[in-house]
């Protein structure tokens, strides 16, 4: 047993690796992005706005995984860039929706293939096999780590 009286040692722990895998994505993918003026928090809204055109903010903060207050300065900046436009939704006055601009939509076709570029270079560092176990592996994690999420 460690001398911490911790019951696994640190070495032995998943979340540690998880946690560096995914800085070092992000890292990688703030460094391909950057020449495009983007961060991958904005990247990840531009790519989610072109597949669902006119959401409100909350709703693109949820499917983002962040909090509405983040996702709220991510619009803003992109909405300073002219990538973005709000316009009013007809069901709810307070409610504006988003959609990328020609900008915008230009913009993400280029940042994409750099971003997409980073992925293929991960994904081609796996046999097919055991990329479709890692795929699995990692499904299986976010089960096992979620399903006390609404207790």
């Amino acid at each position: 047993m460690p001398t911490t009286g911790s019951e696994l040692p640190s070495e032995q722990r998943l979340g540690g690796l998880i946690k560096q895998a995914e800085q070092a994505l992000i890292a990688e993918k703030n460094r391909v992005l950057r020449p495009f003026g983007l961060t991958v928090p904005q990247y990840s809204a531009l790519l989610m706005l072109a597949e669902n055109p006119n959401i409100s903010g909350a709703r693109l903060a949820r499917l983002g995984g962040v909090t509405a207050q983040a996702m709220n300065g991510v619009v803003a900046l992109l909405d300073q860039r002219g990538l973005i436009s709000r316009t009013t939704s007809p069901d709810h006055a307070k409610v504006l929706l988003l959609r990328l601009t020609r900008a915008g939509v230009a913009l993400l076709r280029e940042a994409d293939r750099e971003a997409v570029a980073v992925e293929r270079r991960l994904m081609g560092s796996f046999s097919d096999q055991d990329l479709a176990t890692f795929r699995t592996q990692l499904a299986t994690a976010i089960e096992v780590l979620t399903e006390h999420a609404n207790d």
